[in-house]
């Protein structure tokens, strides 16, 4: 038996699938626009630049909102003394029961690890920080950020590498976001009060303006219109009879055993943080816990 690369199996697979998706081009004006302080944004034609500087930050936000697919954008962060600066890029519904999955990119002084803060917010309930080490320098090239999101977990990546895993556990009773369409945003801004050491290392103004970089914009998900209700975007996004979207696939609704040692390697190597861990804060873990660092084991 003609045994081929996992690669191409992915390929066969989607061909003769056929499954369905909304593949993006990657130009950040067929998919986003700016939301605030646009004179601090710079579109070159496949480069985005956003600056924060001592009179503002910015952000922008997707024109359209999705529920279930994954995003992707690459991002070069600031570079040299970034302290106090946070950079974000992140999912969020609306309301004061949103759902919201964040990768924030917390700044530090010059030689220091850039770190990454992941947090999942459901029904407006977030307190789930988990904290790494990224394991090279962010600031010197461009690497890719990723959110997976279907009706069985949600997967932050860094250079499709998964960093971590918030899986589907309403079989034991807890709330999953599943459905409220998300828009996607990313934004810089000053957070010297605690993104770098706690808050102890200020942001330094002579640096600025603190520049922050992003090329490859990718959406592949299930569009929400604004005027369709939640229930039925919902089941307008899941798989049926009439149409497959890839997100759905078995293969889709668990990592693969790569995928489970690269987790593993992150988790004991650049893990700097973690809530289910934090008994000062949680003296009882909270109940996902237990389960997502099970599967992590496994």
């Amino acid at each position: 038996m003609v045994s081929f690369p996992m690669e191409f199996k992915w390929v066969f697979l989607g061909i003769s699938l056929m499954l369905v998706g909304l593949v993006s081009s990657s130009r950040f004006e067929e998919l986003y626009q700016p939301s605030w302080a646009t004179d601090h944004l710079t579109n070159e034609g496949e480069i985005l630049r956003m600056k924060l500087d001592n009179l503002s930050g910015a952000g922008f936000s997707s024109k359209n909102k999705y529920m279930f697919g994954k995003v992707t954008v690459q991002i070069k962060l600031v570079e040299g003394d970034s302290a106090g600066t946070v950079t974000a890029f992140y999912m969020s519904s609306e309301g004061p029961t949103h759902n919201e999955f964040d990768f924030e990119f917390l700044g530090n002084t010059t030689g220091e690890p850039y770190s990454v803060q992941t947090n999942v917010y459901v029904n407006g309930v977030g307190n789930r920080e988990q904290r790494l080490n990224l394991w090279f320098d962010p600031s010197n090239e461009f690497h890719s950020y990723s959110i997976l999101w279907n009706q069985h977990r949600v997967v932050f990546l860094v250079d499709e590498t998964p960093v971590r895993v918030h899986s589907n556990l309403e079989h034991k009773g807890i709330p999953f976001p599943k459905d409220q369409a998300m828009g996607v945003y990313s934004s810089i801004w000053n957070a010297d009060d605690w993104a770098t050491q706690g808050g102890r290392v200020k942001t330094d103004w002579s640096h600025a303006p603190f520049i922050a970089s992003y090329r490859g914009f990718e959406i592949d998900g299930c569009e929400c219109p604004a005027t369709v209700a939640a229930a039925e975007n919902s089941k307008r996004c899941s798989s049926s009879a009439e149409k497959r979207y890839w997100w759905d696939e078995p293969t889709m609704s668990e990592l693969s055993l790569h995928q489970s040692h690269q987790l593993i390697w992150v988790r004991a190597n650049h893990m700097v943080y973690d809530y289910c861990t934090d008994t000062a804060r949680f003296p009882v873990a909270p109940v996902e816990c237990q389960h997502h660092q099970h599967k992590t084991r496994n």
